[in-house]
């Protein structure tokens, strides 16, 4: 979930620890980069059970809403993020902030995002995009994620991902 809503009746807890386990869900790995280090070990030692105000001030969940308006709401987000942008150029901006979370050198990260870049600039999603904005226009993209993905890492496809 890159963008999480809550509504304002939501609790959340890492109560592993006090059952005698360990976080789940690669809790480990998300929730340091989500709330910072000091925010999560405090959630991940004591096992308190926090209110959806704790959440969204530490950043946990972006935004809060009244439980009849959630899914509403989340489905506002989706098409203010979605509705207006290339879904390949989306599915390629999302793999790169995934994958740069874990790239310590700046130059390797601007090699990959270069490459990107290059390759997006040659593709008719672009073209159509800068069409669109020319003639003051809503973009109609003709790229799909599905099939028009960089042939390179970290973008291609698995064969798992083609399956589903």
């Amino acid at each position: 979930m890159d963008v999480r809503v809550a509504s304002v009746n939501a609790r959340f807890g890492y109560v592993f620890t006090r059952r005698g386990l360990i976080p789940d869900g690669v809790s480990g790995w998300f929730l340091p980069r989500l709330v910072g280090m000091s925010v999560a070990a405090e959630w991940c030692y004591s096992g308190r059970v926090f209110d959806a105000d704790e959440a969204h001030q530490a950043g946990l969940v972006h935004s809060i809403h009244p439980a009849d308006e959630l899914i509403l709401r989340a489905h506002d987000l989706a098409r203010s993020m979605t509705q207006h942008s290339s879904a390949v150029s989306i599915a390629i901006t999302r793999a790169l902030l995934w994958h740069m979370q874990s790239e310590p050198d700046p130059a390797a990260a601007y090699a990959t995002e270069s490459r990107a870049s290059n390759w997006l600039g040659r593709q008719p999603d672009a073209a159509e995009g800068i069409r669109a904005f020319l003639e003051k226009r809503d973009a109609q993209f003709p790229m799909r994620v599905s099939h028009d993905m960089p042939p390179f890492a970290p973008f291609q496809r698995s064969d798992n991902e083609e399956q589903s």
